[in-house]
């Protein structure tokens, strides 16, 4: 590194070093003359949608990847909702083949839980364990009890997680934000906390009866934080996730844009509240983006028409340090453990010679159209933040350096 500045070497707890190959200095980096800089573990993201193959035109592995790199992200584990669905071996190589091609980071495919994810019989777990990071069928909740118990029994078998989307179809009732006030106030149809709980509810107790390690995805209400805290008590072996929408906004926020909406959607400043707590207390693990990239066109239909997700990745580490940090809410410490540490820990994933470094003095505004993702859609846009990255490094190579 060289210039007149401060950089600060972030060491998380439990880390004895962070592997900078000859000392940081070995990646050239000029640094702004009185700026205020850290260099972090590279960040690990457990819940991405890279959407190759099938569906390229939302994002590729080239594109998701080189994102992931200017958000600070070395790893990443991308879900399953695919074309083909990696349900088995011949399907996950067609996705293998390209991440060993276009990926410019560290990224471990999540297997499928179901064939194709219809719910309707278990994939081949068995031959598809060794090249996945855990088995989800992201994007649907697994809606019978006997598939989910199933599921868990061969999981635990095979020492991988199961990472669940949690939504019980039949609660859904057509909503598309939360059923609250603003979908009240608006006219729109509500989806309910409900549709999520009470499915995290049935799998905690078969997480419980089978000893399968368990991985909540995206949790966004205050009763799957209280399910959560006390399955954890009572030892089960559980974590979750929740992603910084649902910890900087709430339906207060919403907009009639496509932009905002994302599933689940937000909810109620009491749940948002809730999981503030829960990264207070521990009962949140990690946190995970959801990066969900879809066309422009997908995301410009308003809030009942458009695709649910947002992209995230470049936004992560910006939004949560200025919302959450520089607020007082959770330590940088702490951030960083969301970030970098527990997702790492949980899921088996080394942090090697991966590192990234952040200028945190300078505010900025998000701007989508200089995302590297294919996706734009941030309900982000415009916000003022702290926090631009400046170099990630990834296997001891550069793959990501600002150019302000």
């Amino acid at each position: 590194m060289q210039g007149d500045f401060k950089a600060t070497v972030f060491m998380p707890e439990g880390y004895s070093h962070l592997c900078l190959p000859n000392g940081a200095a070995a990646i050239p980096f000029a640094g702004r003359s009185g700026a205020e800089y850290a260099v972090f573990p590279g960040f690990c993201d457990v819940h991405v949608h890279f959407r190759e193959p099938g569906f390229s035109y939302k994002e590729t592995i080239a594109t998701g990847s080189a994102a992931a790199a200017r958000g600070g992200y070395t790893a990443v584990c991308t879900m399953p909702n695919l074309d083909p669905v990696p349900d088995s071996t011949g399907h996950l190589a067609v996705q293998q083949r390209l991440i060993r091609r276009e990926s410019v980071i560290h990224v471990y495919p999540y297997g499928a839980i179901t064939v194709g994810e219809r719910g309707e019989r278990l994939a081949d777990m068995e031959a598809t364990a060794p090249g996945v990071i855990g088995f989800s069928d992201d994007g649907r909740g697994v809606q019978t009890e006997d598939m989910m118990r199933r599921a868990m029994e061969r999981a635990k078998a095979l020492g991988r997680i199961i990472a669940a989307h949690c939504e019980d179809n039949d609660l859904l009732h057509g909503g598309y934000i939360h059923d609250g006030a603003y979908a009240a106030a608006h006219g729109h149809r509500g989806i309910s906390a409900e549709s999520e709980w009470r499915q995290i509810q049935r799998d905690l107790r078969l997480a419980a009866q089978t000893g399968c390690a368990y991985h909540v995805c995206h949790i966004s209400t205050r009763r799957s934080v209280e399910f959560i805290r006390q399955a954890k008590e009572a030892g089960v072996d559980v974590t979750c996730e929740t992603a910084p929408h649902y910890l900087v906004l709430d339906e207060n926020d919403l907009r009639e844009d496509g932009w905002f909406k994302m599933n689940p959607p937000l909810r109620s400043a009491d749940d948002r509240q809730a999981l503030l707590e829960g990264l207070q207390d521990g009962t949140i693990d990690m946190i995970a983006t959801d990066h969900a990239p879809h066309s422009g066109e997908e995301k410009s239909r308003g809030l009942e028409k458009s695709a649910f997700g947002v992209v995230g990745l470049e936004t992560a580490f910006p939004v949560l340090y200025t919302g959450l940090v520089r607020t007082g809410v959770i330590t940088l410490e702490r951030l960083i453990e969301l970030l970098a540490v527990a997702p790492r820990r949980r899921f088996g994933i080394p942090v090697g010679e991966d590192y990234t470094v952040w200028e945190l003095s300078r505010p900025y505004a998000v701007r989508p159209e200089e995302f590297l993702s294919k996706g734009r859609a941030t309900p982000f846009a415009g916000r003022t933040v702290y926090g631009r990255c400046c170099l990630t490094v990834c296997g001891g190579r550069a793959v990501y350096r600002s150019e302000n």
